[in-house]
């Protein structure tokens, strides 16, 4: 069953060597994440897996590695060949130790795919999931998507489940709305609503908004 899940953003920006002198305008998002995964980790847990979106759906073993250089900084999170998607990579960036599995869902992936994933995560006895998950990008008419009215009460709406822990909420996000509305974490969040198999408390540690992006940080314990 799931015990406990933490839910982050990925963006490149969040690693500090990537950021440079903007770093410190994302020092509350990062502080929120640490202690997004403190808290996870505190919960007692049999496995911990890593979940992200990504080009396609497939799992790693716990030992892969991601790397930014893609981004324009040589920083790598994990030993070995880097493998993982931008998204897994945060995930192994923010943990700082290797879990016991990642799982890339394709950003396209269907809802009843992804529901089905997400439960097939949680057969073991006690499960924990680091969630890694972007809002809407159409917040601001400087975001990457530009600014669509609709955004707004979206994220709001994503928050709102986040903070009451509403796997159904999540579970009932439509596709096309979020590709439409550039929500990078439909898919990762719609994993997390199928392995919500029992009552969860939901907190939200940080919402956010720089350069026009939904940034929400979370708990479910």
């Amino acid at each position: 069953m799931l015990v406990a899940a933490a839910v982050c953003p990925h963006p490149p920006l969040i690693v500090p060597e990537l950021a440079g002198a903007a770093a410190a305008e994302l020092d509350g998002l990062r502080a929120a994440c640490a202690a997004a995964v403190e808290s996870l980790l505190a919960v007692p847990h049999d496995e911990l897996v890593v979940v992200g979106g990504g080009q396609t759906t497939r799992a790693y073993g716990g030992q892969a590695a991601g790397s930014l250089r893609p981004w324009g900084v040589e920083v790598k999170a994990g030993a070995g060949e880097p493998v993982l998607p931008l998204s897994l990579t945060i995930g192994r960036w923010l943990l700082r130790r290797d879990p016991d599995g990642f799982q890339e869902v394709a950003f396209d992936a269907p809802p009843r795919s992804c529901l089905d994933l997400g439960a097939s995560l949680v057969r073991g006895p006690r499960v924990a999931l680091l969630v890694l998950a972007d809002g809407s990008a159409c917040l601001t008419e400087k975001a990457p998507g530009y600014l669509d009215p609709a955004a707004q009460p979206y994220q709001e709406g994503l928050v709102r489940a986040l903070a009451e822990a509403d796997a159904t909420a999540l579970a009932a996000l439509d596709p096309a709305e979020a590709e439409r509305l550039w929500t990078g974490g439909r898919a990762a969040l719609q994993v997390l609503a199928g392995a919500a198999d029992q009552p969860l408390t939901g907190t939200v540690l940080a919402d956010t908004a720089p350069y026009g992006v939904g940034y929400v940080v979370a708990t479910w314990t």
